[in-house]
């Protein structure tokens, strides 16, 4: 089953493809990869989930904002390709997770993410990956998303 055809099996719509907030592009192909820049949890221009995990967010809220960014991911992909279906597979990604000082379940946190693109993607949505607690991210976002991605030839 095709990538557009999943999401939709799945009842799931992508957002608009979240404008770039710097001196940066959302994407960036070399070759068959598309380097995406970092999506944070943000919806229509709205915050979905700020503060920190473990004073502001439980695992729970943070996976749904993981899951939030990587929904944003997916429309800046859909931007750059024209189709989810020119997705070969989801190779990398970096999670980073606002979080308190000493938060340990970052990778909980950013299965939101991982989960939703095998979802997707099937088999072709396993990926490497990081996920790392940090002190803050921007407009204090509880999660951030990048990710590397193989591109049909």
């Amino acid at each position: 089953m095709s990538a557009e055809a999943r999401l939709a099996e799945l009842g799931l719509k992508l957002p608009e493809p979240p404008a770039a907030a710097g001196s940066y592009v959302p994407t960036v192909r070399t070759g068959d990869l598309l380097y995406c820049a970092g999506t944070i949890c943000s919806l229509a221009g709205q915050m979905t989930h700020t503060g920190p995990v473990g004073r502001d967010q439980t695992v729970k809220t943070a996976q749904e904002a993981a899951r939030i960014c990587a929904l944003n991911t997916l429309a800046n992909i859909r931007a750059a390709t024209g189709s989810l279906d020119a997705v070969k597979r989801i190779v990398f990604i970096s999670g980073f997770v606002n979080a308190v000082t000493g938060f340990a379940d970052s990778p909980a946190v950013i299965n939101g993410a991982s989960e939703l693109f095998v979802q997707v993607f099937g088999e072709a949505g396993r990926h490497a990956r990081a996920a790392i607690a940090v002190a803050g991210l921007p407009k204090d976002s509880t999660v951030e998303v990048l990710a590397v991605v193989e591109l049909k030839s």
